[in-house]
């Protein structure tokens, strides 16, 4: 059958009715509910709490948090939505050793992610964690080691993996009809919102010591708490490693590419100096054996000549380029004779990322996101971090897991953990 426009909007339609009626007969076929706890509930872990309860079948029985106002907001807001209110817990650790559980969502900053994702699994559960995987290399191959260890189903939040423009896309370039992709250009720009930076108390409501935990505790600001994180080096490691990893991880899973074997880094603070510690500007090439990705950011300015494509990836092949976001993709063929196509394919990326996690815990499905795919495309960005970091070329051997030749480079694969967390990687 010939493909056309029409044709994919209509398949992209059924595949998304057929998950959603999917997830809705398998756990309505439920004797009980999925028991689930929610480690972290001040922003995303609630969106994918939401989501949970959205696909249905589940039950939010426990949170945790080390903000007591988060928890009391997050716990009145699940008891409207659900109807019974779940036990609340600051530390996570007895919210897994005294709640019934069946499951838990990891929602907290990229540095807690290693020791609450072990002791989850310790516990006997499933694990649904938001990205990155880590905050270092050397946490996430420890990370990929426990559930290699365990029998229990851990989804990694990459939730553009379940985006039809995505999987469409992929489709068309092996279909053979974009040629050879020579070149992938990756970028996410925008206008970062900063808040005050300025050392001060952190609210009554937020333990900070504990918010840090294995990280360097720094001084509290508005900038380096809840949310604005994301770009602070000590927690989130930046744009590149926080929002960036979505479309490095789509680029990866497109091309069924594995790990760069050279990578190298450029930028700085340019616009936000004092106020962010990491780059507000960046270009980053990975090497792979057959292309280059190349990733670009700017937090600052106005947006592209075309809006479209601040928030993208271009594909550059042989016979045809292609720009693709999270809804929808471009091609733009080689020959004049034949015209430049845009498809419109929305998707519930979350609800639909959560329903395949839910799938998998019953057996009805595989992972979107193995763990194993999550620490590639977390190394990756953490190595375009150490690129430059340490302001050198960084050869990555995959094989051994080592850069090589460089030990600044090489002593960035894993930071120290602060007293008295111990870092789970053991060389």
């Amino acid at each position: 059958m010939k493909t056309t426009r029409r044709t994919l909007l209509a398949s992209a339609v059924t595949a998304g009715a057929t998950a959603a009626m999917t997830s809705r007969h398998v756990f309505g076929a439920q004797d009980s509910p999925l028991k689930i706890g929610v480690i972290g509930v001040g922003w995303y872990g609630m969106v994918d709490a939401k989501a949970a309860l959205k696909v249905g079948g589940v039950q939010i029985t426990a949170i945790c948090d080390v903000d007591s106002d988060h928890l009391k907001k997050s716990a009145d807001e699940l008891e409207k939505l659900q109807g019974k209110r779940p036990a609340e817990f600051k530390l996570y650790k007895d919210m897994l050793a005294k709640a019934d559980l069946d499951a838990v969502i990891i929602g907290t900053p990229p540095h807690w992610h290693a020791l609450q994702l072990k002791a989850a699994l310790g516990r006997g559960l499933h694990v649904y964690c938001e990205k990155p995987l880590s905050y270092d290399v050397r946490e996430g191959r420890a990370m990929v080691d426990a559930v290699a260890s365990s029998d229990k189903v851990v989804q990694i939040g990459f939730q553009r993996r379940q985006s039809k423009a995505f999987e469409q896309v992929k489709q068309y370039i092996e279909s053979g009809k974009a040629g050879r992709i020579v070149q992938a250009d990756v970028q996410i720009h925008y206008n970062a919102g900063t808040k005050d930076a300025t050392p001060q108390n952190p609210p009554a409501s937020l333990d900070w010591d504990l918010w840090c935990g294995p990280a360097p505790k720094i001084p509290y600001s508005p900038q380096v708490g809840h949310k604005s994180w994301r770009l602070e080096r000590t927690s989130g490691h930046g744009h590149l490693v926080d929002w960036g990893i979505h479309n490095l991880d789509a680029t990866r899973m497109i091309l069924g590419l594995s790990m760069p074997k050279q990578i190298n880094a450029s930028g700085g603070i340019y616009k936000y100096k004092g106020i962010i510690t990491t780059p507000d500007t960046m270009a980053v090439t990975f090497e792979f054996d057959d292309m280059p990705i190349v990733w670009r950011h700017r937090l600052w300015g106005a947006t592209e000549m075309y809006p479209q494509t601040k928030n993208g990836i271009f594909l550059y092949g042989e016979d045809a380029t292609i720009f693709a976001s999270d809804n929808e993709w471009t091609v733009v063929p080689k020959k004049k004779s034949d015209q430049q196509e845009t498809f419109k394919v929305p998707t519930d990326l979350g609800t639909q990322h959560m329903a395949n996690f839910l799938a998998a815990v019953q057996g009805e499905k595989p992972l979107a996101c193995p763990i194993e795919e999550a620490y590639k495309s977390t190394a990756m960005v953490q190595l375009g971090m150490v690129a430059y970091e340490s302001n050198s070329v960084v050869k990555w051997d995959e094989g051994t897991e080592q850069i090589r030749n460089n030990e600044p480079a090489s002593a960035l694969l894993k930071r120290e953990y602060r007293s008295p967390w111990k870092h789970p990687f053991e060389a």
